[in-house]
């Protein structure tokens, strides 16, 4: 847990009496669970969904933590924005930071996003490489035997990673990284060798060093 002090210093500042708009890419495509006007499929530039933070809460335990899912730097990742109105912004505020900012592992960040009906701005969770719990330098394999030992208050790791795949493909959008963690997910569990993981090479090219 980290302090009030330390949360409020990072805590989100809509535009006084404005809508603002939320990214999800992860989570908050299937549960957002803030008040919201309107949703549109969006994409960021620069950043990148990537299981790189490790839940030892909601997705794991300290004993057997699991991952959850990042921004993190280079690439680009497709989600969804919501709109939310300016006399829901405390409310909304309130609750996203309730329930991302626990450990403090993201950094919240205004961003740049692109959608089918213009350019627009938006509130999203941006992976803290510095932090404790950043889990970006892992292997696939270890990804792999963290989703699915992973387990917590609102669930598996594995049907996290599941929903997000789903949502994604209902989108219309194929997530080739996700994607091929799922098969490996899916062959550890039925105790197939896996051999070889590597990431896609696209993804190669955005790990850190």
């Amino acid at each position: 847990m980290v302090s009030r002090r330390e949360r409020a210093a990072r805590r989100l500042k809509p535009p006084p009496g404005e809508d603002f708009w939320v990214f999800g890419y992860g989570s908050l495509m299937w549960h957002p669970g803030f008040p919201h006007l309107e949703v549109r499929p969006a994409l960021v530039h620069g950043y990148h969904r990537h299981f790189c933070i490790y839940s030892r809460l909601y997705r794991g335990t300290r004993a057997r933590p699991g991952l959850v899912l990042g921004l993190d730097r280079g690439g680009s990742c497709h989600g969804l924005a919501y709109r939310v109105p300016a006399a829901e912004a405390e409310t909304a505020v309130a609750y996203l930071h309730e329930r991302e900012m626990v450990t403090a592992v993201y950094d919240p960040r205004w961003l740049h996003l692109h959608t089918a009906r213009g350019p627009i701005t938006a509130a999203a969770f941006v992976a803290d490489r510095a932090h404790e719990n950043y889990a970006g330098r892992l292997t696939p394999g270890e990804v792999v035997e963290f989703i699915v030992q992973g387990s917590g208050e609102t669930g598996a790791c594995l049907e996290y990673l599941e929903n997000t795949v789903r949502h994604l493909n209902a989108l219309g959008l194929r997530d080739q990284t996700l994607r091929h963690l799922l098969r490996l997910a899916y062959a550890r569990i039925g105790r197939e060798s896996q051999t070889h993981l590597e990431w896609p090479q696209e993804v190669q090219r955005s790990q850190p060093s």
